[in-house]
């Protein structure tokens, strides 16, 4: 699986092992991010700099000329003497974004994260998570606040489901809260799925637990062609009115708050499904153990 910073090895080894991963970004945002990565150099160093590092990079990982790499811009790190180096690499049509940094002299690379330690490394995570207008449970007031970004297609996500039952019935105190994330490029329905469970919650916001419980559990039987006819049905079984939930669907409203949601998820650099935040710690694939771990440290840590 891979995090924000693009783990290259298991990267160009294989597409194929990874949870679900976006071809390409689905939002808005993902026009300004795309043409960021191909932002000229502001000087003819700069330039010579992308370009030795191109060269490492393609020697280092084994990307010959089947796969597309645009670098840059460079931009300043927590460490005064690296650039932080946004990348994009593309094979077979599927998209990949990371960062690695390069020495300001191009004699080194360092792939992986890079902290200020004078500030709160998930502070800028939560920043950009918006929490008002999401589907949540649990305390509003709570110590922790897991956040999660999932596709209703996504198999990975419907064990990330299965896995939260048991997550929320032993942490009772934990804030869960749902934002859509449907891979639109690979995922025929799940973008309807995630509009059809946003008109549930503008009509009952309980009942929109009931509608993305029924999605997950009854995913191997929904397709691009019932979709629309299982969406009604978990409706009405949720007690939701059948024409104001078919209204919603046709409107505007509710793809746009999809939408929102997908953005929010770009911003974040969030390129495959499940994603979950823990105050804003990530865990990419919503591994339990992992989560346990992290909401175990925020209770403890947590004002």
């Amino acid at each position: 699986m891979l995090g924000k910073v693009v783990r290259m090895a298991i990267f160009a080894a294989a597409f194929s092992a990874l949870p679900c991963m976006a071809q390409s970004a689905p939002s808005p945002g993902s026009a300004a991010t795309a043409s960021a990565t191909t932002t000229a150099p502001a000087t003819p160093e700069q330039a010579q700099l992308l370009a030795s590092t191109e060269k490492f990079l393609r020697n280092l990982f084994a990307w010959g000329p089947d796969y597309k790499l645009s670098l840059g811009p460079l931009t300043p790190s927590p460490a005064p003497d690296f650039y932080a180096l946004p990348l994009e690499l593309t094979l077979n049509g599927q998209k990949e974004n990371g960062t690695v940094f390069v020495s300001k002299d191009g004699k080194t690379v360092i792939q992986g994260e890079m902290f200020d330690t004078s500030a709160d490394p998930y502070a800028s995570n939560r920043a950009k998570i918006h929490l008002q207008g999401s589907p949540s449970k649990g305390p509003a007031n709570a110590k922790v606040t897991l956040v999660e970004f999932a596709d209703f297609e996504c198999p990975h996500c419907r064990d990330l489901h299965e896995v939260m039952a048991t997550i929320e019935q032993h942490y009772p105190q934990l804030r869960v809260v749902y934002k859509d994330y449907p891979l639109v490029q690979i995922h025929e329905w799940a973008e309807t799925a995630a509009i059809g469970a946003r008109c549930a919650y503008v009509q009952s916001p309980e009942a929109f637990w009931k509608v993305h419980d029924a999605i997950f559990d009854n995913q191997d039987l929904i397709s691009a062609q019932n979709v629309w006819e299982k969406l009604s049905g978990f409706a009405a079984k949720a007690g939701l009115n059948a024409d104001t939930f078919k209204a919603c669907m046709a409107s505007p409203e509710a793809k746009q708050a999809v939408d929102a949601n997908a953005a929010e998820a770009v911003a974040l650099g969030v390129n495959s499904t499940p994603t979950v935040y823990v105050n804003g710690r990530p865990n990419v694939g919503g591994d339990p153990a992992v989560l346990s771990q992290y909401i175990d440290y925020e209770l403890a840590h947590s004002k």
